[in-house]
């Protein structure tokens, strides 16, 4: 019976505390190998929190804001009278 209980907390504790840690290296690890070979077949910067690649982009610690305005609604002539005149039928 202490050799079941003893084996039962080693095992416990292999799956509380190592398992963990295993899987968190293994997963990082693929994470980043498929991140290269992402990068190699498409070109990418990597992360998405990287500085771009080419030079035209703002220096590190600067914001760049790209506004358009909105497009101004042409306006309406001055002597609209209204729309186009739809009949309907009341329905009970």
């Amino acid at each position: 019976m202490v050799k079941f209980l003893l084996t039962l907390l080693v095992i416990s504790f292999i799956i509380r505390f190592v398992v963990p840690v295993v899987l968190r290296l293994f997963v990082g690890n693929l994470v980043q190998k498929h991140t290269r070979r992402f990068e190699q077949q498409f070109g990418g910067s990597g992360s998405p929190f990287s500085p771009p690649a080419s030079g035209g982009g703002p220096a590190p610690g600067e914001v760049r804001v790209e506004y358009m305005p909105p497009k101004q609604k042409p306006a309406q002539p001055k002597d609209f009278k209204g729309g186009e005149y739809v009949d309907y039928e009341e329905l009970k």
